[in-house]
């Protein structure tokens, strides 16, 4: 009898285990402990960073099991990291390619494996994930950030004229010129003067790769070469605007004084120097909302939703960051920092 009364509660035992198992009361929460995939185009990309860092708190917080690699800024491997997740059997992938041009093989790769998969930053070209509908892409739409730009350089009191020739006399410092982000955002930051019926003189156009230091020496090298002609410097990003605010101080010259400059990214740095009057403005690419989109719309086709073409681009507005309300975007000890 003992025995009997024995394997009765071993079974109920075991019962109640699977049951709290089924309803995911651990760690796991409501994701029921489901892989996600996350591939960053490279690991030291300042914008990227803040972004997947907060991919990585908002999943984890949901139960759900990350593991995120470094592309390290090369297609080839990211490749064989999308690769290697599938082979691993994750649930959902989230990538920001390394090449917008790649966008086509990741597609047919993910769908070949059936894989609900999220692009982020970087936007395929239009019709390349059509063929697929558990995949969407989720950003900004970087015409909007450009235009920003060119109203931040419309809003000073000369629209961007210091020298009063009658035009605007620029350098554009691009990021990857390969990237949709960067077409757009070197087209419509100088469409927005346009637009506005203000004449344009380009005075020198350069690739930096969304990198500092690229940012600095391109920008010394137009001061160099053109002198005070250069009235406005236009940044991809924020990373080489803050190259070229260093490049701008080398060479004796003062921010909204004497010349302006905007980015695009709203990081700390660009935050802090708007506040400090050595930035005429950035534009906010809200890293937290666009990682939170990211997830919702992951959960969405993990949950079943198929996307048609006409839903696959899923955006998230970027915020023109001026001085008159740079502080509502600056944390608590940037602040007391003033």
């Amino acid at each position: 009898m003992k025995k009997v009364l024995a394997l009765i509660m071993a079974a109920a035992l075991a019962l109640t285990l699977v049951a709290c198992g089924g309803n995911g009361n651990s760690s796991s929460g409501a994701s029921g402990g489901k892989k996600v995939g996350i591939c960053i185009y490279k690991f030291d990309d300042n914008f990227m960073t803040t972004y997947r860092n907060k991919l990585e708190e908002i999943l984890k917080a949901k139960g759900y099991e990350v593991s995120t690699v470094d592309g390290n800024n090369d297609q080839a491997k990211q490749t064989e990291q999308i690769q290697t997740f599938i082979t691993q059997g994750v649930d959902a992938l989230i990538i920001n390619p390394v090449m917008t041009s790649a966008a086509e093989q990741i597609v047919q790769k993910v769908k070949e494996a059936g894989i609900p998969t999220v692009l982020i930053n970087r936007e395929p070209t239009e019709g390349e994930m059509e063929s697929y509908d558990k995949i969407a892409y989720v950003g900004c739409d970087a015409a909007q950030s450009g235009t920003y730009q060119g109203e931040l350089i419309l809003d000073t009191p000369n629209k961007g004229d210091i020298n009063g020739d009658g035009k605007v006399s620029y350098i554009m410092i691009q990021g990857d010129p390969e990237n949709v982000d960067a077409k757009l955002r070197t087209e419509y930051s100088v469409k927005a003067l346009t637009d506005a019926g203000v004449e344009v003189e380009q005075l020198d156009m350069q690739r930096g790769d969304w990198d500092q230091e690229k940012g600095q020496t391109i920008t010394a090298n137009a001061l160099a070469q053109f002198g005070d002609k250069v009235e406005v410097v236009f940044c991809n990003n924020d990373a080489m605007a803050m190259g070229a605010l260093e490049a701008i101080k080398a060479a004796g010259r003062k921010v909204n004084e004497d010349i302006y400059l905007v980015g695009v990214d709203a990081l700390d740095a660009a935050l802090d120097a708007i506040s400090a009057g050595e930035m005429t403005g950035t534009v906010l690419n809200d890293a937290d909302s666009q990682a939170n989109k990211a997830v919702e719309v992951m959960e969405e086709l993990l949950g079943g939703k198929t996307f048609t073409p006409e839903e696959q681009q899923v955006y998230v507005d970027y915020v023109k960051v001026s001085p008159d309300n740079v502080s509502e975007f600056m944390t608590a000890d940037d602040s007391a920092a003033e």
